[in-house]
């Protein structure tokens, strides 16, 4: 299979990656979870989202489940300046059994590193289509209002001005890589050098 992967094998390439992957049971006609929005449209009804991160350690390449988005983003915005180790978290060991493990019981899609931290007030958002063709990414803006491209958020910005503080910059749109050897009705978003991982749940979307 042309994308199919192991952690050793692609050693390299995710030492420039972050991937992410679906945990857990997926569950069609169900809501985000009380963190995420609320938001929904029957297009996106069946669109598969992260619930849960990991990272990889450098180390010894094992996986690291990270608690919240808003973590795996802060590892993720540095990590090739600042690779993480297993004892970068509380108690962290590189001789305790990895946290999650790659396989195909989950979906796991590679995203890029050092890519910026969501801006304070919004959110960002991956959904991995139901087909796992690809991923969708947009923004929700603190009023609730999406955004699709960087023409949407230039628009936004420029409309609302007490946001002059935060730049397009801060912005990204980079889809991740879906792996096609791990495909499931769960997914994972993730960073490695192996480092950094994140999990999803099939939900619906809203607008």
């Amino acid at each position: 299979m042309a994308d199919s992967i192991s952690p050793v094998e692609y050693q390299t390439y995710r030492q420039r990656t972050f991937r992410a992957f679906e945990f857990g049971n997926a569950r069609h006609g169900q809501g985000p979870g009380s963190d995420r929005d609320t938001y929904r449209t029957s297009r996106d009804a069946s669109n598969i989202s992260v619930s849960e991160w990991a990272v990889q350690c450098g180390k010894c390449f094992k996986w690291r489940t990270i608690p919240t988005m808003e973590e795996f983003e802060e590892i993720r915005k540095r990590f090739v300046e600042e690779p993480f180790h297993c004892n970068n978290k509380p108690n962290g060991s590189c001789d305790e059994p990895a946290d999650i493990e790659y396989d195909s019981s989950r979906t796991w899609v590679i995203d890029k590193p050092n890519l910026p931290k969501t801006p304070s007030g919004f959110k960002r958002k991956l959904y991995l289509r139901q087909d796992h063709s690809e991923m969708d990414v947009y923004y929700i803006a603190p009023s609730g209002k999406r955004l699709r491209s960087i023409v949407q958020v230039r628009a936004f910005l420029r409309q609302n001005p007490e946001f002059a503080d935060i730049s397009v910059s801060d912005f990204t749109f980079t889809t991740p890589k879906v792996m096609r050897n791990a495909a499931s009705s769960n997914a994972v978003l993730s960073n490695s050098s192996n480092k950094g991982a994140a999990s999803t749940e099939q939900n619906e979307c809203v607008d």
